[in-house]
């Protein structure tokens, strides 16, 4: 059901230093860079493998990312898993009886569809399964 990580979400509050470091110290290159006002972040994207580090800025403290942030500091929100057909996954993992934030798929960074699973269900860990897109 679920193919690959495809990314791996961190909360920062600089994005600009965020990039630096994983950019100027790990090696990674900055693949994208994208304000996803939907979810109140501006995002990059930094490649490393077949995956990604995708670095989270909140657009402002009231964000879900800015909440994040003012609970637990800066550090590791989300693993994210690439699936075929969101529609279908979404429907699986409902009928299986796990526990969604989102029933129905949103938009995310690239034009790729998104949807959050609850901490609840894969002990404590947010977790995100992506449909990408064709924007990159």
């Amino acid at each position: 059901m679920l193919d690959r990580i495809d990314h791996v979400g961190v909360a920062v509050s600089d994005l600009d230093a965020g990039i630096a470091l994983y950019e100027g110290s790990f090696g990674m290159p900055l693949a994208h860079r994208e304000t996803v006002e939907a979810q109140g972040v501006e995002a990059a994207l930094l490649d490393v493998g077949e995956g990604h580090v995708e670095l989270l800025q909140p657009l402002g403290p009231e964000t879900v990312v800015g909440k994040f942030i003012e609970r637990r500091g800066e550090g590791l929100h989300h693993v994210a898993y690439a699936v075929d057909d969101i529609d279908a996954t979404l429907g699986r993992l409902k009928d299986a009886g796990v526990e969604l934030i989102d029933e129905e798929a949103r938009v995310g960074i690239q034009g790729s569809r998104v949807a959050f699973i609850h901490p609840k269900a894969t002990g404590s860990v947010l977790t995100e399964i992506v449909e990408p897109g064709h924007d990159g």
